[in-house]
Formats: C-alpha cells, structure tokens, sequence
C-alpha cells in the first residue's frame, strides 16, 4: 500500500489479529513494582499473570509513547517512502495525541512529498481497536489516504464503548470510587456501568445490582444504541480484564439477540496499559451505532 496504517498498543486487540489486518503499532510502557515493560499485546507478559499480579498486590504505573518514539517509529515508514494514518488512544484517557502530533511535526519538513495524518480515535480499548478494523475494511476497498482520514474523522463517534466492572479494588485504589462508596458498593453487590462520552472520557451511567443484571443491561443498551437495532449486521467486540466466563456470557447474549452479526463476537484482553487502571474484573462491550454526543 503507498500508505500505512497505524494505532497505539491500547486498541487491545491480539498481534495476530494486527499482523492479519496490517495494521502497524507502537507499546505504549507500564511498571510492575517498579520493572519497566512495554504493553506489548501479552507477548513479554501473559495477561493472567499481570492480573494475578495486581491481585496479589503489586503496584502498577503507566506511561504513553513520547515524541522520541513517535518519531523514530514514523521516520521507518516515510523512509520506505510511505504515508501514515496514525489513530491515537482517546485524549480523554492520554495524552498521546501530544507526542504524535509533535513528531509529526519535526518530520514534515525533512519528508515534504509525505502525508502524515494524527486522528484522535476518542476510543479506548477494543473499540478504539473495532474503529482499526472498519479503517483496515476501508483500506482494503482502494479507500485513498485522505478520504480514509476524513472518514475516521467522521465515524469515530459511531464506536459505542459500554463498560462494567465486577471488583471495584482498583477503583477505589485509583481514586475513582471513594472508599465508602466501595464499601456501601461491595455490600450491596453493585456493579457500574459506564460508557464513552462525545469527548472520549470514560462516564459513569448506572449503579446497577448483581452482575447478573448489569450483564443483561449491558446488551440492552446495545439494542437502543446499535446501527439497526437487534437487526445490527455490523462487527461486536468484548474485551475483559481476568473475568473471561462474563465476557462470553455477554457474548452468548449478543449473539442470541442479534442473529444478523457479521460474524461472531471477537472477545479480546483488556491491555496491561488499561488494566493497570480498571484491574481485573471488567467487561466491556464495543459495536458500531448512533453518534455519541455526550
């Protein structure tokens, strides 16, 4: 292709799945008690294992792609004389955005017959990463480096992100969820359910009781939110974070309400990056529907 297309390592999908695409990544980095990883997709840390690790107490910290990385990450495509579409994490979430942009910056005078494109995905996770594969759909229709940017621009907002948590620990470590609203919280068994707003930040929705229940929510605000309704024909994806038997129940339940589904789900792990903030125990649910506007 005379251009490439690229993402960050936090779009959680595998590197199968990315090699299969050509889809091209960067890690962004976190801490494990103080060891310095990439977020490589699982290949250097089996995500079973990092989130044994939280459980077992180990402390995390996270950090983005710096401009130094951008740009030598960059420079190895427009050296090969090709152009780049780069789709960030949500700057609701990072400031990743920052980075990019900045080396895009530095490189656009030394390779000015070059496009460098920098779109915020306003996504997160899977979704960020289902928003990767409908611009790889796209790519691989002779879709032209502008249109296919503009088109990103335009349709980013039509990635619904729900989320649900089961364990509130790492909520309430991180300062989301005071401790007595984790304590009142885990008495009466309540699980959140939040979603990605118009400005790609995390917003919580409900405070419903039971997993149960709020599994069964979940997919309900897909019926009102999907493209087409239960007639949605679009592609669903689930990632969770060390709870895989939740993650196919929703699943299970998509699949039984939305016959015409272009293929199964596809459930993913939720990232080191990511799940350094959430810890184990969260679902979330990823489709393509009506534009969020707050």
């Amino acid at each position: 292709m005379p251009y490439i297309l690229s993402c960050c390592s936090t779009a959680d999908l595998s590197k199968e799945h990315f090699e299969r695409r050509n889809i091209h990544y960067i890690c962004f980095h976190y801490q494990l008690d103080g060891k310095d990883y990439l977020d490589d997709l699982g290949q250097s840390m089996p995500f079973d294992k990092f989130y044994q690790a939280m459980v077992d107490g180990a402390e995390t910290r996270t950090s983005q792609v710096n401009t130094e990385e951008f740009l030598g990450y960059f420079e190895g495509f427009l050296e090969q004389g090709q152009d780049i579409l780069h789709v960030t994490l949500s700057s609701g979430l990072s400031g990743a955005i920052n980075s990019a942009n900045a080396a895009a910056e530095q490189l656009r005078p030394k390779y000015p017959e070059r496009k460098i494109y920098i779109v915020d995905s306003l996504g997160a996770s899977s979704g960020y990463g289902l928003l990767m594969d409908l611009l790889a759909d796209k790519r691989d229709a002779g879709t032209p480096l502008d249109e296919l940017a503009c088109w990103a621009m335009d349709n980013r907002l039509t990635i619904h992100h729900w989320f649900f948590s089961t364990d509130l620990t790492f909520y309430i470590k991180g300062g989301r969820v005071s401790k007595t609203a984790g304590f009142v919280g885990r008495m009466l068994h309540i699980c959140p359910l939040l979603n990605m707003n118009h400005l790609g930040q995390l917003i919580p929705r409900e405070k419903i009781r039971t997993k149960r229940a709020v599994i069964r929510t979940i997919v309900d605000r897909m019926a009102e939110h999907a493209e087409g309704g239960l007639n949605y024909s679009g592609k669903c994806y689930i990632s969770n974070s060390a709870c895989l038997e939740d993650a196919q129940e929703v699943a299970r339940l998509v699949e039984a309400r939305f016959p015409h589904l272009n293929g199964p789900v596809e459930i993913y792990s939720v990232g080191t990056t990511i799940g350094s903030h959430t810890g184990p125990g969260t679902v979330a649910l990823f489709f393509v529907g009506d534009k969020r506007w707050n």
